[in-house]
């Protein structure tokens, strides 16, 4: 669902604010702990390879969810007084909630996931899921923080989400207004120097 804000965010934008005004925001670009950040994401692909070739690295990939997921959530913290950080701290920090309430994984409701592919539904509801998701029963703690929310046509993608996952794109969707769009009174004050 990432993807999801920074493509929506990265349109309307460079619309707003114009392609060639992106392109160099995007080389100032300034970021605290930001090298850190793709590095959490394929640490998190490499899991999810090592879930399948391995049931016993499987059996302890919630705890490495749960850290990558804390220290995504430290690294948002240190940009919290950038726009739109905040939101994007709260949704992980909604997701990173009920994972650390249901062993490490995200739970996902059955009458939500009927959107998906049988053949995952099927894998949801057998238990051989060997990802970060499982299918949500009564046991389930903060199940509305799960993913519980159906996309599918006439959104390009479907999928499920969560709330988290929502608060997390309008924090990425305003993060990018932010620095793809130009601040009017900035722009104001510099055409108001150059002619003095």
């Amino acid at each position: 669902m990432v993807y999801d804000g920074i493509v929506l965010g990265l349109v309307v934008g460079l619309l707003r604010g114009g392609f060639r005004y992106g392109l160099t925001q995007f080389g100032n670009l300034r970021i605290r702990g930001g090298l850190w950040f793709p590095l959490l994401l394929l640490l998190q692909f490499a899991v999810f390879e090592l879930n399948d070739r391995s049931s016993a690295f499987a059996s302890v990939s919630g705890i490495i969810f749960i850290a990558v997921y804390a220290a995504g959530l430290y690294l948002l913290w240190l940009n919290r007084s950038t726009p739109g950080f905040l939101f994007i701290f709260a949704g992980v920090f909604l997701n990173f909630l009920v994972m650390a309430v249901n062993g490490g994984k995200m739970p996902v409701s059955l009458d939500a996931a009927k959107v998906l592919d049988p053949y995952y539904v099927h894998l949801l509801e057998s238990g051989t899921v060997a990802t970060k998701h499982y299918l949500m029963d009564s046991a389930t703690r903060l199940s509305f923080l799960g993913d519980i929310i159906p996309l599918s046509k006439p959104y390009p993608r479907t999928q499920v989400i969560s709330i988290g996952d929502i608060v997390m794109n309008a924090g990425i969707f305003l993060y990018l207004q932010y620095i793809l769009v130009p601040d009017k009174r900035q722009i104001k004050q510099e055409m108001e120097a150059k002619q003095s």
